[in-house]
């Protein structure tokens, strides 16, 4: 079995549709302390005037340091949906699939959320739905399984990989330096890291921004032409 764990991101960039794609199963990993402005609450789309802007979701602000992800709560005194709605109407005039992607939001935001993990998870599930990737995604905190003590950080896939019985996992490429192989090759676990070409299209008619949310390819892209984004990776 192939494996993809990642922490729960907010309308993640397109490598991470990667490895869902690619792997039998896709854990959301909510039981790490939450890191404020990465991209759990927040990530990029472009701007209308060029460049690129963030759309975000408040968090309530009386977390501690150590907060677990599955511990971050949203504050839904501030109208946060209509923001992020009102954020993309630039995109209306220029992108031929803005209606789509507007679907797909009122679809996800039909749902009052308390949790970012639980926003996070029902995005991340519709978004697979309309490209057709069907996979139902275990929020770790939730599963109850359980592993061998972790020592080191990279023994959290590891030991997540051993009490499922994956012998491979998949990992985005920004890990490579930070895994010691040797664990995974003593456990007969095969470890490979996900490098995406991010693929470029035509967004505004300028400079190409590479990297932004999963948002914006779908503004410019059909279905198809996703999918073999999607499909565009070595594995290292």
């Amino acid at each position: 079995m192939k494996l993809g764990i990642m922490q729960p991101y907010f309308l993640p960039y397109i490598g991470y549709f990667s490895i869902i794609k690619h792997t039998d199963e896709f854990i959301l990993f909510d039981s790490v302390q939450f890191i404020r402005h990465g991209w759990i609450e927040r990530n990029r789309i472009l701007k209308q005037s060029g460049g690129w802007q963030y759309i975000q979701v408040p968090i309530i602000k009386n977390n501690g340091r150590d907060t677990l992800i599955k511990d971050i709560r949203i504050n839904n005194t501030d109208n946060w949906k209509a923001k992020i709605l009102a954020q993309i109407q630039h995109y209306k005039k220029k992108s031929p699939h803005y209606n789509d992607v507007i679907q797909l939001l009122n679809q996800i935001f039909t749902d009052e959320f308390h949790s970012i993990t639980s926003l996070n998870k029902k995005s991340i599930e519709v978004i697979c739905s309309y490209l057709g990737i069907n996979r139902k995604f275990p929020i770790f905190s939730e599963m109850n399984l359980k592993i061998d003590k972790v020592s080191a950080p990279d023994e959290w896939a590891l030991n997540i990989c051993k009490a499922l019985g994956a012998n491979y996992y998949i990992n985005p490429i920004g890990g490579l330096e930070f895994f010691d192989r040797t664990k995974y090759q003593k456990q007969n676990i095969e470890i490979r890291f996900m490098q995406s070409q991010l693929t470029e299209y035509n967004q505004f008619g300028g400079a190409f921004e590479a990297g932004l949310s999963i948002v914006d390819v779908l503004m410019f892209n059909s279905i198809d032409e996703v999918n073999m984004m999607l499909d565009k990776y070595t594995l290292i």
